[in-house]
């Protein structure tokens, strides 16, 4: 069955951007994610840290690990990552907190990478092309039964160590 985005999350929502004019919201311990960071990959830290004065002073919001992102705007709209810590986000990301009784986070991960394609041609605008929490949240995936799902994102899984692995390997003897 196909079943919308917002149907299997207990949460979706979008992030902030503290004030770039104020520098004491910048340089502190928070993880704070932006979409160019977003390209079909596991978030294990942000290039980019605010401060707790910079958290409580604008819309961006913690974000628990196992989230999946989506970027919205620009040129890595409709591309997806995981976050494996907890992270604020821009207003540009789209951030889909899974409902585990319902869906496995890295099945739904794996479902938007393989649309990726298909996503990101939903998004509109002028020169920029931008999608919309909205969207995303309509946006349907095929969801087979929960140990279906764990055995299909197992399986994917595993080969993403595998690649990763090699592409190490790769550049270790490339060097």
């Amino acid at each position: 069955m196909k079943y919308r985005l917002k149907d299997i999350c207990t949460k979706i929502t979008s992030g902030g951007t503290p004030k770039s004019s104020n520098p004491s919201y910048y340089g502190g311990h928070i993880p704070w994610l932006r979409t160019q960071e977003i390209n079909f990959t596991d978030i294990v830290q942000t290039e980019l840290h605010i401060t707790e004065e910079g958290l409580n002073n604008s819309s961006a919001k913690w974000i628990p690990a196992n989230a999946v992102i989506v970027a919205m705007y620009g040129a890595t709209a409709g591309k997806s990552a995981i976050s494996k810590i907890p992270l604020t986000t821009n207003q540009a990301c789209c951030n889909l907190i899974v409902d585990d009784t319902k869906a496995d986070f890295r099945y739904v991960y794996y479902q938007l990478k393989l649309n990726y394609e298909k996503i990101s041609g939903l998004a509109n605008g002028g020169a920029q092309q931008n999608l919309s929490a909205r969207i995303i949240s309509d946006y349907e995936i095929y969801l087979p039964s929960l140990p279906t799902q764990h055995a299909i994102a197992d399986t994917l899984s595993a080969l993403d160590i595998k690649i990763s692995n090699n592409t190490a390997i790769n550049h270790h003897l490339a060097a």
